[in-house]
This record gives C-alpha cells, structure tokens and sequence, in this order.
C-alpha cells in the first residue's frame, strides 16, 4: 500500500480538485485506491457526490478513537475507489487531539489496519500545516505538492519544506517528496511558463511534466458530485489528470513508458504542458 498526501498551505491551488481526480484516475486503473478527506470542509466528500450533513460517522470519529477507519468507508461511484469522508465536525478534532496521547500518529496508526486492503491511499489535507496536516505527513511516504501558476506560487513552498524536514528527523523518516504539480496553467500566459522555470530550477527533479489546465469542466464536475472522468472524459481536464496519473505511476517504477508507447504506437504516454 503505497500512502501519498497532498499538502499545500495556500488556498485555492487546486488540491482537493488533484486529490480527487488522482485518486479516480487510479481507480480508473483498477488500482484499489482510498481517498481520504482531511479537509474539514469536506470539498472532497462532496465533489464525489457524498453527502456531509447526512453523514454516521467520518474520519472525525477515526482521529478521536471512537471509530475504526473501515467503519467510516463510503463508496463511490467508481468500482476501485472508497472514501473516507469529512465534514466540519472535524475542526474540532486538532483541539480535541492536543492532550492525546501520541497524537501525530492517529491516521498512521488507523491505516496500518488496512495494509493490505488498497494499493492507494491518497490524503487530501486542510489548507494549513496543523495538527491534521502533521498527521497525513506522519503516515505518508510520499508529498505531492499541487502549486498555482501565479505570481505567488513559491510563497509558503519554503515553510512547507521545513515542515516536511522536520516530521522526516522526528517522526517519519521515510516521508519523501515525489513531487510538484502545476495547476490553472495557462501555456499562452508568459506568467504562467515563467512560474514553470522557476520551480523547475529550485526543484529540477520534483516538478512533474504534466500541468494541469484551466478548464471550466474541473470546476464544474464537483458540483455534480464527479470526478472529471466521470463528468466529461474528453475535456483537456480529464486528459491531464490521467496523464498525471501515468507520470506517477512511472514515479513509482509501476509502469513502463517506452512499453506501453511501443506497444501503443501512440503519442508519448506523458505530454508535457509546461514546455
């Protein structure tokens, strides 16, 4: 089981539209995946048409020792991908959680029962570095990083690797960054290219290939409650996130590019939008 968190303490970058869309393009793949929302305003529980205010119990519960995390398990429209799910109950938890005893490592600790259960677990986290935060980067072993393409894109990249080197001497020492992504790119816009160099420059490894595009589908397909695949497969939205997808996969050594490029006689499997 291979455990990726998505953090970025700046708002509005598009984490929660990644978490999800990643997590369906997994799925997609048949890879059992586990989506889960540690967002206390639930974007990503209701984008998959999940209702919070109905909800028996969340991930909430989970965090607080009153549930196990296979009792909070949603399914989903998709065959290959569970949720499990968050509404605002959960900003009460950090506070309830200060006190606990070992604290950071309640999530780490609520999957280690599900081991064999998902290939994938993917954490969307809140948009801070708090107590939630600390423990997605606790249980995980790779960071996914979805940046902005905008004049402040670095802004707050530097306290978030600080961050990360301090969970990975104190409490995770296999926690890696696997990369950043781009997202809302726009190739005509001279910003957004020059935003593209420099973070390949600071990071020359990390930023993956594929951006993700402004597209009015990725935000409209939350409020139908689908993921991109399953609201508009065509749109350049749904292509991106699937070949962000296959670039991860590759990440990991689980996929062959030239393989499958051989065998498709297809255009490259990664498409960079960035170049």
């Amino acid at each position: 089981m291979y455990i990726l968190a998505l953090a970025n303490q700046k708002g509005g970058v598009g984490k929660t539209t990644t978490a999800v869309n990643l997590a369906s393009c997994l799925a997609a793949a048949e890879k059992k995946t586990l989506l889960i929302d540690l967002d206390p305003q639930g974007n990503a529980t209701s984008g998959l048409g999940i209702n919070k205010q109905e909800l028996k119990a969340s991930i909430y519960e989970v965090l607080l020792g009153e549930a196990s995390l296979e009792e909070v398990l949603q399914r989903t429209a998709l065959d290959f991908l569970d949720l499990a799910p968050s509404n605002t109950q959960l900003v009460g938890a950090e506070l309830e959680l200060v006190s606990a005893f070992s604290r950071e490592k309640r999530l780490s600790e609520a999957l280690a029962k599900l081991s064999k259960d998902y290939d994938f677990v993917i954490l969307d986290c809140p948009p801070s570095l708090n107590l939630l935060t600390i423990n997605a980067l606790t249980a995980t072993q790779g960071l996914l990083v979805p940046v902005q393409s905008e004049y402040y894109a670095m802004e707050g990249l530097g306290e978030l690797m600080k961050t990360v080197d301090l969970v990975q001497k104190h409490l995770n020492p296999n926690l890696s960054l696997v990369g950043i992504v781009l997202t809302m790119f726009d190739g005509r816009n001279n910003l957004s290219r020059q935003v593209a160099e420099e973070l390949r420059a600071h990071f020359p490894d990390k930023l993956f290939e594929t951006a993700i595009p402004r597209n009015v589908k990725l935000s409209e397909s939350p409020s139908h409650g689908k993921s991109i695949i399953m609201y508009d497969l065509q749109c350049r939205g749904a292509v991106a996130y699937l070949d962000l997808a296959k670039e991860f996969l590759i990440k990991l050594g689980l996929l062959e590019e030239k393989k499958i490029e051989a065998e498709s006689g297809e255009v490259p499997l990664v498409k960079s939008q960035v170049a």
